[in-house]
Order: structure tokens, then C-alpha cells, then sequence
């Protein structure tokens, strides 16, 4: 918070002469009273508004204190910023196929890299990350951004059963084109890193290229491939669209994911449980960052409201007090 007009405050310094002016009167206005002895008086007790005496001249002194920072406006920030912060570029590669509603993970495959995704992305506030979809073909559902909780907004919309509804998404599992999709949005990065991380449960059965070309194109762009295999070993629950599950064994092309990894310098993991994705996020924090501009934007507002709510409940209460409880009588 920023105040437009700081000069106002100036004003404060005329509660000094204020205070001295209401002691001096204070003390004048004393009654008094000549007796020989006072003894008798000293257990006298105090009523109430003896306490209270003093109190609409604080809640004056407030009052006062709350105008003049009406007076300088108090705002929130407003500029542009161009910041360098360090960082490198990732696309998150995501398999959405119907296989990925197996519910070996808790509640499926789906739902459970959507949490995963979301504690790698609060991890790196200063990286470029992006997210593709693919299934049967493949597209960008969030291209390159450091507005991270645009990010999550868009990933949290993707379906598990869009495959479900060739409308959306034709079913099957196109590796190589969820792989050029990436590879398209990261190919001019200027950054010195450039990761794509795939994440799928299954073989490459669809699409246009295969993964191994589409592997040989991203390493002459310099593009890192880490592959995570899903799924955990044997057979696993899958749901049906017209209910109930059936138990379908789980086929991941492991080979070929190890060769995609190694051909761009990246690695293949396998994760059979969440927790086993924490080597790749330590392999990942190694790379190489490189420095990029960002433009931050904030909005100006006016913040007065609060001191002005509470201007008006002092002024009540002061006025409450010096017409109701401590009123004199002539």
C-alpha cells in the first residue's frame, strides 16, 4: 500500500498543540474545594465515568489521525515492472486417453498428475511452463506462461473422459504427436533449457509421427526429454462408460520410453505411486537456468473505505459518549 498525497500527514504534527491545550485546560477547570481534612474522603469510590472522563478526547485524537490518512489517499501499487528472473522452459506432455481412468492411482491417473502437477508448478515460480494434451491426436491446452494459476485453471478442466467423446478428442495414444506438439511450442524458446516431461500409461498405437522421430527432431532443437511411465505393475481396476470395472493389464512400451529419454539427454522413470515421482522434480532443479524478462502489472485502487468505516464508528461512539454517558448537567 502506498499513500498519493504522503504530505498530508504533516497534519498529525497539530496534535501536539492540541494535547498540551486540553491538559492546560483540564488542569483549569479542576473544581476545588477547601477542607481541613480530606481523610474521609478517601474511600469515596470512583464512578464509571470518572474512567471514561478522558476518552472522547482520545477517541478525538483518533478521529483526527483517520481524516488525515483519508486526506493522503491510501492506494494499492500501480506500475509496470520488467523483472529478470531465472528459469528454465518445460511442457508438461499429458496422456488423456481412456486408459488414463485406470484407478491403480487414487482416484485415477488423471486426477492424481493434476495434484502432482500442481506441487511441481508451486515449486518453480519462475519457470515457463506449459501443458499438451494428447490421446489420439494431441493440442496445446496452455501454451508457455509464468501465470501459473492460469496454468492450473486450464489443467484442472481437462477430463478424464474427454477420450471418451471422439467430439472432443479421438481415443488411443499418439506419443509422437503429443512430443511435436511440445516440441512446437518450445523450438524458438531462447532459454537455455528446454524440457519436455511425458507422462503416459501406454504404447504408441496412433498419430502422424512416431516417437522416435519425434525424439531425433527435439534433440537437434536442444530439447530434453524426461519420460514417466504410469501405472503400477500387473493389472489394474478400469472403469466402463456404462458403469462397474474391469481389470485390464497394464502395457507401457518402456523400451521405447528409455530410448525417447536417452536420445535427448533426458531419463525414464517409472512411477507406480505419486511419491515416486520426487526424483525426477531432483533431476529437473540441476538443469541449467537462463534469465528472462517479466512484465508484472499491478492494479490501482483506492483503499480509503476501511479508514473511513472507521472514522464514522469513532465519531459515533465520541459523540455517544460526551451526549449520553458523560453529559452535564448546567
Amino acid at each position: 500500500m502506498e499513500f498519493k498525497n504522503p504530505l498530508f500527514f504533516l497534519l498529525l504534527l497539530g496534535l501536539v498543540p492540541y494535547i498540551v491545550w486540553y491538559v492546560m485546560k483540564y488542569r483549569q477547570s479542576l473544581p476545588s474545594l477547601k477542607v481541613p481534612d480530606t481523610t474521609k474522603y478517601a474511600k469515596v469510590p470512583k464512578t464509571f465515568r470518572l474512567y471514561l472522563m478522558h476518552l472522547p478526547f482520545l477517541l478525538r485524537l483518533v478521529l483526527i489521525s483517520l481524516v488525515v490518512c483519508i486526506l493522503a489517499r491510501p492506494q494499492s501499487r500501480h506500475s509496470w515492472s520488467d523483472t529478470d528472473v531465472e528459469g528454465i522452459d518445460i511442457m508438461l506432455a499429458v496422456d488423456v486417453s481412456t486408459s488414463m481412468l485406470a484407478q491403480d492411482f487414487k482416484p485415477n491417473r488423471v486426477e492424481a498428475l493434476k495434484e502432482i502437477a500442481q506441487r511441481f508448478i508451486e515449486k518453480r515460480p519462475n519457470d515457463n511452463i506449459g501443458l499438451t494434451v494428447f490421446a489420439g491426436e494431441a493440442y496445446t491446452q496452455c501454451p508457455l506462461t509464468t501465470d501459473h494459476a492460469v496454468l492450473m485453471n486450464l489443467y484442472n478442466s481437462v477430463d478424464g473422459r474427454m477420450a471418451w467423446d471422439s467430439r472432443v478428442i479421438d481415443d488411443g495414444t499418439a506419443i509422437g504427436d503429443g512430443i511435436m506438439n511440445a516440441i512446437l511450442r518450445l523450438k524458438d524458446s531462447e532459454a537455455k533449457s528446454k524440457v519436455i516431461i511425458l507422462l503416459t500409461d501406454g504404447v504408441n498405437n496412433t498419430g502422424n509421427i512416431s516417437p522416435l522421430t519425434a525424439a531425433e527432431i527435439a534433440k537437434k532443437y536442444g530439447i530434453r526429454i524426461y519420460t514417466i511411465g504410469i501405472g503400477q505393475n500387473g493389472m489394474s481396476p478400469y472403469p466402463l462408460p456404462t458403469g462397474g470395472t474391469v481389470m485390464l493389464p497394464v502395457e507401457i512400451d518402456e523400451q521405447t520410453m528409455t530410448k525417447i529419454s536417452e536420445e535427448t539427454g533426458g531419463q525414464y522413470f517409472r512411477a507406480h505411486k505419486n511419491a515416486e515421482l520426487d526424483a525426477i522434480y531432483q533431476d529437473i532443479d540441476k538443469l541449467e537456468r537462463t534469465k528472462f524478462s517479466v512484465k508484472q502489472f499491478s492494479r490501482r485502487s483506492e483503499l480509503y473505505m476501511p479508514y473511513a468505516l472507521a472514522a464514522l464508528v469513532v465519531l459515533l461512539l465520541e459523540i455517544l459518549l460526551r451526549t449520553v454517558v458523560l453529559k452535564r448537567l448546567p
